[in-house]
């Protein structure tokens, strides 16, 4: 019944047009048309012969941000400077000059963006009258692929770290073995220039081995023992370690608890290490004082069916250009950081079938763990959702 009035709707639509085509044509158009400037996918930009902004549909106005009402009459070329994006084109697009698929690329207030233009003139008459430009936003599609650039690094640092890490492993058990044989020899002796240097070694060799340690940790392929799990329960192994850390850096610990929260499914020891390195990171970039907030709450409405874990610091924040590059292997601003942490963090929690992500500012840094959650019995209470009730320590 339903389709037969949809149908009558239809017809009673194109009635009027039956016997003028060009009509008809017009009206189709122009139903387009709207509807086009009107698409929630394709920003969509008109402009005259003039090269003045006509017009704008609400896409363009989000992909690039600002007014869209405000644009009409401003020159593009002026408005893209005012907005710090550089055009892939310009006023030769009058001249005929068509285009597709290239790119604009920029970064606002730490965020990156990626888009991808089509283009052309627009003719009426034999004469030129303007010119339209299509925006599609790639960006998801561009972090997709750096995503997958990062997986297959990690996954050749892996494959590099297997092969070697035990060989530079042993010789390094005999070195040190050997060096506190010698500094036990300069200790009896009252050496104490050589005792020094012999401490030196010894500490530049377990820097080694805890790289080595790192490598091993990354190219294992340690089978994902999933379980149904409480985040609670593992946030009550973890914060004793994380209150004496914080302890020595004058830091307090609020933890909030979610006590409605599902039980996950995850890997207890590898969720452990997640936590554990997270939250030693944060105490680290607050240095003397500050407070460490860990949350458990619901995900967004990005990531139905997962429990996230919100972990922040009240450091001074990320710069943007660093933000970009954190999860990459090697990649470090700490003066004896490795750089393997954090990708290491991302692999387990791509593992476990989660996302981690990233938030900062001047205020503080924000790292979000998100993992899938099982669905409860209905016939079973979910209190224990949380270690503990909101506490400040």
């Amino acid at each position: 019944m339903r389709d037969k009035r949809l149908q009558q709707g239809a017809a009673r639509a194109v009635a009027p047009w039956r016997g003028d085509s060009r009509a008809r044509r017009d009206h189709f158009v122009r139903v387009f048309a709207e509807r086009m400037l009107a698409d929630e996918g394709t920003g969509v930009m008109l402009v005259d012969a003039d090269y003045r902004i006509v017009e704008a549909n609400p896409m363009a106005s989000a992909i690039f941000g600002g007014d869209r009402f405000s644009w009409e009459g401003q020159p593009a070329d002026v408005w893209a400077e005012e907005l710090g994006v550089v055009l892939p084109f310009g006023r030769s697009i009058l001249q005929g000059e068509s285009f597709r698929n290239r790119k604009v690329a920029w970064t606002r207030d730490g965020v990156s963006r990626e888009v991808v233009v089509d283009g052309d003139a627009l003719v009426s008459g034999g004469q030129v009258i303007g010119a339209y430009m299509l925006f599609h936003d790639v960006t998801p599609w561009m972090m997709l692929e750096e995503q997958v650039r990062r997986s297959d690094r990690l996954k050749m640092i892996g494959q590099v770290a297997a092969g070697t890490a035990h060989e530079i492993r042993n010789p390094l058990t005999a070195i040190k073995g050997f060096v506190q044989l010698m500094k036990k020899s300069f200790d009896e002796r009252q050496m104490g220039k050589e005792q020094n240097y012999a401490n030196i070694v010894l500490s530049e060799l377990d820097r080694v081995q805890e790289l080595v340690g790192e490598f091993l940790l990354l190219s294992k392929s340690k089978e994902t023992k999933l379980s149904s799990l409480r985040i609670g329960a593992v946030m009550r192994e973890m914060l004793p370690m994380l209150r004496n850390e914080a302890t020595l850096h004058d830091i307090t610990v609020r933890y909030e608890s979610k006590p409605d929260l599902p039980p996950v499914l995850a890997d207890k020891e590898m969720l452990k290490q997640v936590i554990l390195n997270l939250g030693k990171n944060a105490i680290e970039a607050m240095g003397k004082g500050g407070r460490l907030l860990i949350r458990e709450r619901h995900s967004d409405a990005a990531l139905p069916g997962y429990v996230s874990v919100d972990i922040s610091d009240t450091g001074s924040g990320i710069p943007p250009h660093t933000l970009e590059r954190i999860f990459d292997p090697f990649y470090t601003t700490k003066e004896n950081g490795t750089g393997l942490g954090l990708s290491i963090c991302q692999r387990i929690v791509h593992d476990l079938g989660g996302e981690i992500g990233v938030e900062s500012s001047a205020d503080g840094t924000v790292f979000t763990v998100s993992i899938p959650s099982v669905s409860s019995d209905p016939g079973i209470q979910s209190s224990g959702g949380g270690a503990l009730p909101h506490d400040d320590v």
